[in-house]
């Protein structure tokens, strides 16, 4: 049914077991993944209000996004390749993760995003705000949310 998966990682360790999980998943598919991992964009508050004692330049910092987004990607493609599950990856830098994820999957013509959630509910929720239920919210590709 599925036979191409996206699935989004931060290397937070529920996003590590959400990536164990669509490795077997994508197995007993016979689909293909390709993991994603949102870069943040340089944050130009760092040069106003509150700055960092040591600024980092906007090279510097897109340099260190460059470097956790290949430590989090291979780990996740070694992990897929491992199980005998053909696996890509692909980074953005992205304001917005949601729309990040959601532009990956379509661009790379995925059929199912597999996601993590927190499940953060009430209050908590609405304060720190889901990119899981963004995603869900805005996607026309189906999501299978792992918790």
């Amino acid at each position: 049914m599925f036979r191409h998966v996206l699935v989004p990682t931060d290397g937070s360790e529920l996003s590590g077991k959400a990536v164990g999980q669509a490795v077997s998943f994508a197995k007993e598919a016979g689909a293909r993944i390709t993991f994603y991992y949102a870069k943040q964009d340089f944050p130009l508050s760092l040069y106003g209000e509150g700055a960092l004692i040591e600024p980092i330049s906007p090279e510097a910092f897109a340099q260190m996004m460059d470097t956790k987004a290949k430590e989090v990607l291979d780990k996740a493609v070694a992990q897929a390749k491992a199980a005998g599950v053909q696996a890509e990856a692909v980074s953005t830098v992205s304001d917005s993760p949601y729309m990040g994820i959601i532009a990956a999957a379509k661009a790379g013509q995925c059929d199912l995003i597999f996601m993590a959630s927190h499940g953060r509910r009430g209050l908590s929720g609405m304060l720190l705000g889901s990119e899981t239920q963004k995603v869900l919210t805005h996607s026309s590709i189906p999501v299978l949310v792992y918790r």
